[in-house]
């Protein structure tokens, strides 16, 4: 493995945890703006609100980490992507920003139609964003974005079918990963009404998301066949283990095994990213831009690697520590209530 290939895997370690952690943040908006009436949706957006609120906000480091990566080890496909891609990326940071500042002021206000705007916001931007971010991947994926400064059209780069189907899927992902995560935080809780809602989404999710990649096949087949070409072969382990793991994951939710769901469900989805990665290599930029005519010099890739080592060594303790007392915390909550 060359040194710009392992700079890549790093970077989409950063994906990976990114499609993971702050998807079901995503999807948790997702199933907000489907809760249903202030009476009837009050439960769901209450059990959301405690569910992500000590950490949605830190999942975004993810990003960042991708982005700082991408524009220093590989800066040619930074500047493509980010020229050619600039409406949806725009409007994917807008609703990062709106999403975030809504969540923070719907706890705040008092006034009831404050609180119906901040969580529309909220909501909304939530489906939004992982749409445009989906529908970039697509573009990518696709080879509409050549390189060089703007080089692609600035519409047709990512309103295309693959890009509608990468759109469509990421926010099936999100709002199937928050269902699953959430079936579980509110099983926890006792809630037993919302266990049953949050499974019966969770099921319903992760069957429209199998129907979309089968239907998706043809897509590709049709507008994108060197990818279609790389996930049908270099890539299909990844891809027929993406579907076991999904099939094994429905079984667990009619099972009710909730706590070993979140395992296989997050499986499936690192498999199907990971799959992506293997299907396009070694290019970065279909069809001409391979991984090393893109990465930087070898003194930066270094410098970085060693920078990025010792971050880790702040940044992975960091996070965990934040996770564990989150899940300390939920389970003490849990516990004290069933003393009550």
């Amino acid at each position: 493995m060359t040194l710009a290939e392992v700079v890549l895997v790093v970077a989409w370690i950063g994906v990976t945890f990114y499609a993971l952690l702050g998807g079901a943040d995503f999807g948790a908006g997702f199933w907000d703006l489907f809760a249903g009436g202030d009476r009837r949706g009050w439960a769901q957006r209450e059990l959301i609100e405690h569910s992500i609120g000590p950490v949605w906000e830190a999942n975004h480091v993810w990003l960042i980490f991708v982005l700082v990566v991408l524009w220093t080890g590989f800066p040619p496909v930074f500047a493509a992507v980010m020229s050619t891609m600039i409406i949806p990326l725009t409007l994917a940071a807008f609703g990062v920003i709106m999403r975030g500042a809504a969540f923070a002021f719907r706890k705040v206000v008092d006034a009831l139609w404050l609180k119906r705007i901040f969580g529309a916001s909220f909501a909304a931007s939530s489906v939004l964003t992982p749409f445009f971010l989906g529908a970039v991947a697509g573009g990518v994926a696709t080879g509409r974005v050549p390189p060089g400064n703007a080089r692609g059209d600035l519409i047709t780069s990512w309103l295309n079918p693959t890009s509608l189907l990468g759109g469509t899927l990421a926010v099936g992902v999100c709002a199937y990963l928050a269902a699953v995560f959430l079936v579980r935080d509110a099983e926890r809780e006792g809630n037993q009404q919302l266990v049953e809602q949050f499974r019966v989404r969770a099921l319903g999710t992760g069957i429209a998301l199998g129907v979309i990649a089968l239907g998706g096949i043809f897509v590709l087949r049709a507008d994108a066949p060197r990818l279609f070409e790389g996930l049908t072969t270099r890539a299909l382990p990844l891809v027929v283990a993406s579907a076991v793991f999904g099939l094994v994951s429905l079984v667990l939710l009619v099972r009710r095994q909730f706590v070993a769901v979140r395992v296989t469900a997050a499986l499936a989805v690192v498999a199907i990213i990971w799959g992506w990665a293997a299907g396009q290599y070694p290019y970065m930029l279909e069809p001409d831009l391979t991984i090393e005519q893109a990465a930087a010099g070898r003194a930066t890739l270094s410098a970085m690697l060693i920078s990025l080592a010792v971050g880790s060594l702040l940044l992975v303790p960091s996070m965990t520590w934040l996770f564990v007392i989150f899940q300390r915390e939920h389970n003490q909550q849990a516990a004290d209530r069933s003393l009550v």
